[in-house]
């Protein structure tokens, strides 16, 4: 097939996201371990539990899932970007929302300290900001690929927050020809107005694009949706349906190339 573009999502596709929110929550329960004396796992387990009901709670709910922001962003993410007013709405939630979260934890193994709370709550948004990784192969890929397509990446998500991750990583950023985030747009993957959008900064149909992404729900659907060509990356062996079927599976990043060249 011959191609012309590369959409490419961000979020454990081309950065290790899932890493460096694991490790934040490690650095953090480790600490609280050794303050309270409760098993670290165990305080993970309760803190993302009571963050994901929480968060549910909240009038800006539909609005995160429709953008795509899930409840761990939400622990350390600011939002102060963004022109949408539910973006005012979540800015300032997410203080207490951090302190609840992490003291509901505590609390569900026995420990009630607001004040802890209220510190881990400010402790696992520095762990996470001081944690940027991308897959060993990503730089590898976009080098193949700089020069012979247009690159677009394609992220869910708050402005600021997206922009903070590429922030960590800048090599990354003189890639791409356009990086399109949804909460600029208004509306999230697996929109069909939002990928209509990024074509149409690339100047191509569907037919001559490419979107790899590790969602099935939202970057694979998306582009079904539209007729483009999908690729899931799917790095963990995951088992799907066939209610979402992509047009190819990959579970390496440069598998991509045989596939588009």
């Amino acid at each position: 097939m011959t191609k012309k573009a590369v959409l490419f999502d961000l979020d454990d596709t081309l950065l290790w996201d899932d890493r460096s929110v694991q490790e934040a929550f490690d650095a953090t329960c480790l600490y609280a371990a050794e303050a309270t004396g409760v098993d670290a796992a165990a305080l993970e387990e309760a803190v993302r539990r009571e963050a994901r009901e929480l968060y549910a709670t909240y009038e800006t709910f539909e609005f995160t899932k429709m953008i795509g922001i899930n409840p761990f962003e939400g622990l350390w993410g600011n939002f102060t970007g963004g022109e949408l007013e539910s973006f005012r709405k979540l800015q300032a939630i997410v203080p207490s929302y951090r302190k609840e979260a992490w003291t509901r934890g505590l609390r569900a193994l026995g420990v009630e300290d607001e004040a802890l709370g209220a510190k881990l709550g400010e402790m696992f948004p520095a762990e996470r900001r001081s944690r940027s990784h991308v897959y060993e192969e990503t730089f590898r890929l976009l080098d193949r690929l700089k020069g012979k397509y247009k690159l677009l990446l394609l992220t869910n998500g708050s402005p600021d927050l997206q922009q903070e991750k590429l922030d960590g990583v800048p090599d990354l950023i003189p890639y791409f020809d356009h990086i399109v985030i949804s909460g600029q747009f208004g509306e999230g993957k697996p929109a069909a107005s939002l990928f209509r959008f990024a074509l149409d900064k690339l100047g191509i149909e569907p037919e001559d694009g490419v979107m790899v992404g590790d969602k099935l729900t939202t970057d694979i659907l998306g582009a079904n949706t539209i007729g483009m060509t999908s690729v899931w990356i799917n790095r963990h062996g995951a088992t799907r349906t066939d209610e979402i079927v992509p047009s190819y599976e990959i579970s390496h990043l440069e598998q991509l190339l045989p596939i588009i060249e």
